[in-house]
Parts: structure tokens; sequence; C-alpha cells
């Protein structure tokens, strides 16, 4: 039977402790263990929670006279009632906020962390963060085509994934869109990102080589990616351009004004897993400002329901006079109108 139990408990979200007198610990549940990750089970509270004293036993170092969760207990141990605490363990970036009821059990104290299991999502969900993070190009060009680009996602993760590299000598963009928000679609924009073949040249043919490995993910139709390819060639000052259900055109600013580049294709998906993507050529003239956006930036709504709409996207191109000047001015405008999305937000410029 006492295993029974220590089984129930080893399976329950709530992290729970148990320490004796001298605050040695008699018993931890797995939650425990796994919200302070020292991967120690027996020891002191400094050795279960990693404190980082190093002086002396538990309770004698420096530190220990401020530590706020063996001062919870010796505040239980001196009182016999129960106490309930909000603390932080640690500083900076590595601390841990947690609240922690701690209550006399016979001759032990039994400590009981309630905020365990959303800490533990929480800190899930930065290091979500960080690695989506690392998946976004430079935020400068290193060499190349010059560009700027701003990325917004409505979310802890987005679903957006911009790209900006080089092959054979040409400058490449990339913009993808996945469906859904958070979790999900930070996960669809990871595979994405590994699917999307760098090393070839032909938009087109990277488009279709995605849509095939998407068909091995065998996700339902719910479950697609709208995406737009460029290849900048500034030898012969052309654009080699394909697109994949992205209903959110290219802008090109040239001379004669804005030109909109649109195309009518389905996106990544199960619904046509065959479709074989076309390349298409524009010319472009020095000076010329190319842009990819997500359909996130002309749909956002403000407070009454309006939306952002292209035509706001291209009044501020149109005054714009480089890629870097554009993308300030529309995260400006987005934030001034809006305030907060209900999608992603993503666009790259180019100084063509």
């Amino acid at each position: 039977m006492a295993n029974l139990y220590r089984e129930v408990l080893n399976n329950i979200p709530t992290a729970a402790i148990v320490v004796d007198k001298s605050f040695r610990v008699r018993y931890m549940n797995r939650a425990f263990g796994e919200y302070f990750r020292t991967g120690k089970l027996r020891g002191t509270l400094r050795d279960v929670t990693g404190c980082g004293e190093r002086e002396g036993e538990c309770g004698t170092g420096v530190r220990c006279a401020y530590c706020p969760l063996r001062n919870l207990f010796v505040e239980v141990a001196s009182t016999g009632k129960t106490a309930f605490r909000k603390i932080i363990l640690g500083s900076g970036g590595e601390g841990i906020a947690l609240r922690m009821k701690v209550s006399p059990f016979g001759k032990l104290f039994l400590g009981v962390v309630d905020n365990a299991y959303e800490t533990e999502i929480a800190r899930e969900m930065v290091s979500a963060q960080d690695i989506q993070q690392r998946l976004l190009p430079p935020a400068t060009a290193r060499d190349g085509t010059p560009y700027s680009f701003t990325y917004i996602p409505c979310r802890e993760i987005g679903g957006d994934l911009p790209d900006v590299y080089r092959v054979g000598g040409d400058t490449m963009g990339f913009l993808a869109d996945v469906s859904g928000k958070g979790i999900s679609a930070g996960m669809l924009s990871a595979f994405v990102k590994a699917g999307w073949d760098r090393t070839e040249p032909s938009p087109a043919r990277a488009l279709f080589g995605l849509n095939a490995k998407f068909q091995e993910l065998n996700l339902d139709e719910r479950s697609y990616v709208t995406a737009a390819a460029v290849r900048i060639d500034a030898e012969e000052k052309k654009l080699t351009y394909s697109f994949a259900g992205h209903n959110a055109p290219l802008l090109l600013k040239g001379e004669y004004g804005i030109s909109e580049i649109e195309g009518s294709t389905p996106p990544i998906s199960t619904w046509m897993p065959d479709f074989r993507y076309e390349d298409r050529t524009l010319p472009y003239s020095k000076g010329d400002v190319l842009v990819l956006l997500t359909d996130g930036v002309i749909e956002s709504r403000n407070p009454a329901g309006e939306q952002f709409s292209l035509e706001r996207v291209e009044a501020i191109l149109q005054r714009s006079e480089n890629a870097e000047r554009f993308i300030e001015r529309l995260k400006a405008a987005l934030r001034d109108f809006c305030g907060t999305f209900a999608d992603d937000i993503t666009a790259i410029a180019f100084d063509l």
C-alpha cells in the first residue's frame, strides 16, 4: 500500500516535499524534483533546491539566513502552525517564483508548491521562445542584398517564419505562415525551417520539395502552410519568385510607384499533394525596395474592427526611402493602429 501511495504522489502535478526538524529531506515527489531540476532526491533543502550556497552545512552558510524557503520551514517549526508564502529563490534570469504552503506533519513538515505545474509550463514556453528566436535570420545582412525585417508573434510562440540566406551568390528571401497559433503553430514552423531546402536556387522547386515532405506528416486538411520565396539576382537585376497559397502580395517599389505581385496557387498542404509550383521572373532597377509580408499585417484590426489594409502598407512604403525606414514606420503604424495583435505580424524588406 505504501508503494501505491508513493506512486500516486509521483504522478500528481503538485510538487510536494517532506523534511524533518533538521531540514533533511525525507521524501519529495517527482514534480518537486522536476521543478528544481537538481537531480537530487535526498539530502538537505540546499541539496534538492540547488540554492547555490556552498559554505558549511545547510543553514549555516552566509546566505542561509536570507533563504526564504528555509525561513518558511523554520517559522512552521517554531510556531507549530501552517504558513503560506510567495517566495523567490535565486535572482535575475535564474530566479524561481513559487507559492508554497508548509504544514506540520507529525514530527515532520510537509511543503506543497501549488503553482509548480504552471511554472514548469512557463519555463518550457521560455525555452521554446528562445529556440524560435534562433530560427530567425540575422538582424542585418552580412553580405548580399541588404534587408530589414520585423517579426511580432501574437502569442508567446508564433507561426510565421522569415528567412534570408545566400545560394550561389544570390540572396534568397523566404516567408512562411503556418495555420493555427501558439504551440502547435510553433512546432509546424520548426518543421518548415527543417524541411526547407536552402541549397535549392529555384523557389518553385524548393516549395515543391517542402510540400512533398509535408505529406509525410500525415496531418488533416486543417493544417497547412502558405509561403512566398524569391531569389534576388543582383548581377542581372532580376527577381525569381514563387508562391504557395500566400495571399499577401510581394510589393515592389520602383521609379513609377508600387507594383503588387500576386499568385494563385494552393498552400503547402494535403489538399493538392502533387501540385507543381512555377517560377516567375521580374526585372528590377537599382534603388527599388522589395517587400514580403504575411496576411497578419494587412488583416490586423483596430478596436473598431477596421483592417489595417494593404493600402496603408503601400502608403508607408511609398514614403520610405529604404527597407529599414519602411520596417520602422510599419511597426510604429501597426502599434498605433491596433495596439494588440490577433495574428502574427511579419514583413521583410530588401534594398535592391
